[in-house]
């Protein structure tokens, strides 16, 4: 019987499901703590495996951890908190308030529950939207000045600020700055900039594509994994109170590069760009990921082509029946 244990919030998701595969692959225990907004096919393959319980809670529930904690073998070793409302466009929908509790008082909660119950470790889901906008036009690195453009982005600042606060806690805070995923999970988004870009080419035949020189941050979603995994396993004096940017060198883009990616598989897609101004996500970074190498060792191994290539046959071979449909978007608008 293995004596390490994580605990998932949001484990249905687009990341928590393939972290719990690769965890349970590699002898973890696994609880999911998850609402189920997107549905629960994603987890359904777990259900019968020995190392894996699922509780259906929402994460802004005071007890909602101990809770689940009081009804499952042992206390995890680890939480990695996962649920919110992700992304610029979801958190608009929802609004101020909502997107508040779910991305920055359910955090809060969360952690001081995980510190109650002797957890560990608790890693934290934040994002690279925090830079917003590079001044200098050199690559952002952990120590640079955040500049949220988004409501999405100002929840996760104060999130990570409350958690490094915490630093000295019995429970280690360690936060993920993602870069803008892509691939395929068991539940897969098509509201992410390639696997939408993917998407689009292949059922219109067309691209509008909009803030075309911008620069973006991408990762394929298992080396997100990879990583998570690394942090859940590095000694606790390398992670605690710390902030890594998560992805790599090799995924610094223009989307025009991606736009070329997508054409070199699908050459008759034809590419429009249209100017647009809104009041939203206005990234234009490059990100560097030396800190996440330098002390975790940590690099990516795939990159947007691979992702390309894997969410086109996904398409072409039917393994997505309906890829239009609502539960695989987040929210209904990306800014492409």
């Amino acid at each position: 019987m293995t004596d390490k244990h994580v605990l998932i919030t949001g484990g249905a998701g687009y990341i928590g499901s393939i972290l719990t595969s690769e965890l349970l692959r590699q002898n973890y225990r696994v609880t999911i703590l998850d609402s189920l907004l997107f549905g629960g096919e994603a987890i359904v393959p777990f259900l019968h495996h020995p190392n894996f319980h699922f509780i259906k809670a929402d994460v802004t529930e005071p007890r909602a951890i101990r809770d689940a904690v009081k009804r499952d073998w042992q206390t995890p070793t680890a939480v990695v908190h996962l649920a919110a409302i992700v992304g610029f466009p979801a958190c608009q929908a929802v609004g101020k308030q909502v997107s508040w509790k779910y991305n920055f008082d359910s955090t809060k909660m969360a952690f001081e529950q995980a510190s109650d119950l002797g957890v560990e470790r608790f890693i934290f889901a934040s994002t690279y939207s925090n830079y917003g906008l590079s001044e200098d036009g050199k690559p952002v690195t952990e120590e640079s000045p955040l500049n949220p453009q988004s409501l999405y982005a100002e929840t996760k600042i104060a999130s990570e600020e409350y958690l490094l606060a915490q630093k000295d806690a019995a429970c280690a805070p360690l936060v993920f700055r993602f870069a803008t995923l892509y691939g395929l999970s068991p539940r897969t988004r098509f509201d992410l900039i390639v696997n939408q870009f993917v998407l689009e080419a292949f059922t219109k035949r067309e691209l509008i594509i909009y803030q075309r020189g911008y620069s973006r941050s991408f990762v394929h979603i298992r080396d997100v994994v990879r990583g998570v995994i690394i942090g859940l396993e590095a000694e606790q004096n390398k992670i605690r109170g710390q902030v890594f940017n998560l992805g790599g060198e090799n995924g610094n883009y223009t989307k025009n590069e991606i736009v070329d990616l997508v054409l070199k598989r699908m050459p008759e897609v034809v590419v429009q760009y249209k100017d647009m101004s809104f009041g939203g996500d206005m990234r234009d970074i490059t990100v560097s990921f030396e800190k996440i190498k330098r002390v975790l060792g940590f690099e990516t191994t795939l990159n947007v082509d691979d992702g390309v290539r894997e969410v086109l046959f996904a398409l072409k071979s039917g393994l997505i029946k309906n890829p239009t449909d609502d539960r695989y978007r987040n929210a209904q608008f990306i800014v492409q």
